[in-house]
């Protein structure tokens, strides 16, 4: 080979020149220039030096055993030091070593390998071999249990053969030998039972081989022992006991089911609206497949999205599959479809309202019919609930109905109407029709009930029935003997005249209107009245229409349910039943239900609690959309104007007909100025919520027959919280309007104290337009506001800037007398204007 220079050198190898020229120089080449020329000598000598290096002997053809590796990296990291930043170079340092192993090495690593894998061959060849020995052996004996098998089958049939001559020879002497075929059958018993004995592994029995049953229900193709039951399940021979063990039967590798050919077409419920992953549960699909539907349909959709129900109607149908639309109130139809109350019906007592005026006597009256002292016993001697009363007449029974007669009343009287069949309307003779009498008569046209009118007492000497029928005349309510078809029934609550006549036109009224209930069905009716007892929990008073109520049934009742754990009649006592027209108290609901709710006996408590909350979260969802709606009116309608003052009241009370008649009156009290915020009514004492509920809102607690308990009284000592207690509605009214009279601003009226004629004008050098005037009423101040009037029309309205009588400056000109006034900013002053002085005053306003 020719030689080389060591810049070509370098260029073959790679390396640098100045590199390849400190190796050389390392292994005693005296080389010092690019140019040089290297021989074949020194490039082996160059080569051994460069092995040696790197662990390996100069005479190895294969290159080194070990290879070490070095790296250095040298980095500037910026440091904030006390005097500014300062660099630092970081310098590392990384080593790694290689090391090759010997021919020997992997010689000796290969053998063992070879020797693992000849092991685990041998060992596989003798497994192989021990199975297949097994498998004959099992083969062998199974071939020996079927001859046994075949043999004990041969011998069987040879006995049952004579078993059965035996008989027909028996039967033959059945007259002359009773006695012989007795024991020709108790000797054929043995025979039976051999047919099914077992051999087991320690003591074979009939020539079968060890381990193996035989017997009569052995099949000769299969191999199949009587433990194969044609069900497929594994049973134990009776005699194997414990000691034999038998083998599983052997499972099919197959599924158990085949992939359909068809696709399935589900029938989906669409409600109002639903969720896309509800909607694609219906549909056994994917939620993804659902959304991608609907991309597709150009509508944007995730999971948990929310569709109406024409959406959801498009995409099923889009999927292939049948659609059933569901109502919003499926739940509520479903419960209420599924009772029945078909049955025997049968004459009912009529359920009457009485109705009229405050103080007209409508209580009164029931109170004589009852025989009791009812109104006596109500605060102020007005009736402040609706009682409920049935009552056994000569006549007939007959459920009463007593509303209240007051203002704040008006939802109580309309349930009144709406839960009867007849309504009664008290008119005092002496009184004539009042505002409520007007709104009770409203009230049963509504609600297209019949009435029955009480021209009630008839005892006082200014009583004119007359006028009463004048009255009730003009407002489309004509008395019979005036061609109408109103009964009127002169009477007196005092005296008891014209009760009998009432009872009867009621009970006449009540045949006309044939009314009928199925005593059999499930109960139905509606709530009268509903309050919380401290002892007893919720207390609802519900009227039965229809069916008959029983003690444990399920009453669903608006919002609330529960199981009747009580019943008690109008005096309290305890009762098991109640049939149609009878008014009774419940125990047992989960809350107080609105008065004027429908109640229904439903058979399922689990979906009486479904309908319930769903009643409860549609009423959340009306509810809060109302208040939504009314703030964004309110917003809109309040720009620009001044923020109306409010007082607010925590109101609790004894029952729910009280809450709802009180919150209405407190609402319909204010004005644009000022209001009245319910913050919170309910049914029961006083609590400790309701206080710190007040405290948070700034509200007045409003007790109506009812008490604070000992917490709540200590936290409003605390608090300084304003509580008030009252047992008259009238009460609460008046002071809430009290109240908010002293929220209302003050108006500002204006009053005139003194008017000044201008009798002449005249120019002062010094002081500018004088008017000289003269006082012709009151008196002229010189701090208070004036007006300018000209031909009596105000043309200029501000102040005084001087008032002087002669030459000296005074507060005020009475009348009668001259004097000087000077207006500020003004200079337009004629003889026969007037000024006018006037003061504001403030001037308390009321409702």
């Amino acid at each position: 080979m020719t030689d080389l220079t060591v810049e070509k050198l370098a260029e073959t190898v790679g390396v640098p020149v100045e590199r390849l020229l400190t190796q050389m120089e390392e292994a005693g080449l005296s080389k010092r220039a690019a140019a040089d020329a290297v021989s074949d000598e020194e490039r082996k000598t160059l080569l051994v030096h460069l092995q040696k290096a790197h662990g390996g002997s100069g005479e190895e053809a294969d290159g080194p055993k070990k290879i070490t590796l070095r790296r250095k990296t040298t980095s500037t990291l910026k440091v904030a030091g006390t005097g500014g930043k300062r660099t630092v170079n970081v310098e590392v340092r990384k080593k790694r070593t290689y090391v090759k192993q010997s021919e020997e090495e992997l010689k000796a690593k290969l053998e063992a390998e070879q020797a693992e894998k000849e092991a685990a061959e041998q060992a596989a060849a003798e497994q192989a071999a021990a199975e297949k020995a097994a498998a004959e052996k099992a083969a062998a004996e199974q071939a020996a249990a079927e001859a046994a098998a075949r043999k004990a089958e041969e011998k069987a049939a040879a006995e049952r053969a004579a078993a059965d001559e035996a008989a027909k020879k028996t039967a033959a002497k059945k007259d002359e030998r009773p006695t012989e075929r007795k024991e020709e059958r108790k000797e054929s018993k043995p025979a039976a039972k051999k047919e099914r004995t077992f051999s087991t592994p320690d003591k074979p029995k009939g020539g079968a081989t060890k381990g193996k049953p035989v017997g009569k229900g052995k099949d000769k193709k299969k191999g199949a022992s009587l433990m194969d039951d044609s069900d497929g399940r594994y049973r134990k021979p009776r005699n194997a006991g414990n000691k034999g063990k038998l083998a599983a039967p052997k499972r099919s590798q197959e599924h158990a089911f085949s992939r359909p050919t068809e696709a399935v077409v589900h029938e989906v419920s669409v409600p109002e609206s639903i969720t896309v992953a509800e909607l694609a549960a219906k549909m056994s699909v994917k939620a993804a497949e659902v959304i991608k539907v609907m991309f597709s349909m150009g509508a944007m959709a995730t999971i948990n999205q929310t569709i109406d129900q024409d959406t959801a109607t498009i995409v099923v149908e889009e999927m292939g599959h049948k659609v059933k639309l569901l109502k919003d109130d499926a739940i509520e139809t479903e419960v209420v479809e599924s009772i029945s109350y078909e049955g025997n019906e049968v004459t009912r007592a009529p359920v009457v309202t009485v109705m009229g005026h405050v103080d007209h006597g409508k209580t009164s009256l029931l109170d004589y019919i009852r025989a009791s002292r009812v109104a006596s016993g109500e605060s102020g001697g007005i009736t402040q609930h609706i009682g409920a009363y049935h009552v056994d007449t000569d006549k007939g029974m007959v459920t009463f109905l007593d509303t209240p007669g007051h203002a704040a009343f008006t939802a109580m009287r309309a349930r009144g109407a709406q839960a009867t069949d007849i309504v009664i309307l008290v008119v005092a003779a002496d009184d004539g029709v009042m505002p409520q009498t007007e709104e009770a008569v409203q009230h049963a046209k509504a609600a297209g009930v019949p009435l029955v009118v009480a021209v009630n007492k008839m005892d006082k000497e200014a009583a004119d029935p007359d006028r009463v029928k004048t009255e009730l005349a003009s407002r489309e309510v004509v008395p019979e003997d005036w061609g109408g078809d109103v009964q009127f029934i002169p009477v007196s609550a005092k005296t008891g005249l014209g009760i009998d006549d009432l009872l009867d036109a009621v009970l006449l009224e009540a045949e006309v209107l044939e009314l009928t209930a199925v005593p059999e069905a499930p109960a139905k009716g509606v709530v009268v009245e509903a309050r919380l007892d401290k002892g007893r929990g919720s207390v609802a008073t519900v009227l039965v229409q229809n069916g008959t109520l029983k003690q444990g049934d399920i009453v669903l009742a608006g919002q609330q349910f529960g199981r009747v754990r009580a019943m008690l009649d109008e005096n309290g006592k305890p009762i098991k039943a109640a049939g149609p027209a009878i008014p009774v108290e419940i125990l047992g609901l989960g809350g107080t239900p609105d008065s004027g709710e429908d109640f229904t006996v439903v058979p399922d408590e689990k979906k009486a609690r479904e309908v319930a909350l769903f009643r409860q979260g549609k009423y959340r969802d009306v509810k809060l959309a109302r208040q939504q709606a009314a703030k964004l009116d309110s917003m809109f309608a309040s720009m620009g104007k001044e923020q109306a003052k409010v007082l607010n009241v925590v109101l609790k009370t004894d029952v729910r007909g009280s809450l709802e008649a009180l919150t209405a009156s407190l609402m319909d009290l204010g004005t644009e100025e000022v209001k009245v915020n319910v913050v919170s009514g309910g049914v029961g004492g006083i609590a400790e919520s309701d206080v710190n509920l007040a405290v948070a809102s700034s509200a007045v607690i409003f007790g109506f027959n009812v008490r604070a308990d000992g917490p709540a009284k200590q936290l409003i000592e605390k608090e300084g919280v304003d509580l008030r207690y009252y047992s008259v509605i009238y009460d609460i009214i008046n002071d809430v309007k009290q109240a908010l009279s002293g929220m209302l601003s003050p108006e500002l009226r204006e009053q005139i104290v003194g008017v000044a004629e201008v009798r002449d004008v005249f120019r002062s050098p010094k002081l500018g337009l004088i008017a000289g005037c003269m006082v012709t009423e009151g008196t002229v101040y010189r701090n208070k506001p004036i007006r300018v009037l000209r031909d009596n029309v105000v043309i200029y309205e501000g102040e005084l800037e001087s008032l002087r009588r002669f030459k000296d400056a005074v507060q005020d000109v009475r009348n009668g007398m001259e004097c000087g006034i000077g207006v500020k900013s003004y200079n337009d002053v004629k003889v026969g204007d007037q000024i006018e002085v006037f003061d504001t005053v403030e001037v308390q306003r009321s409702l």
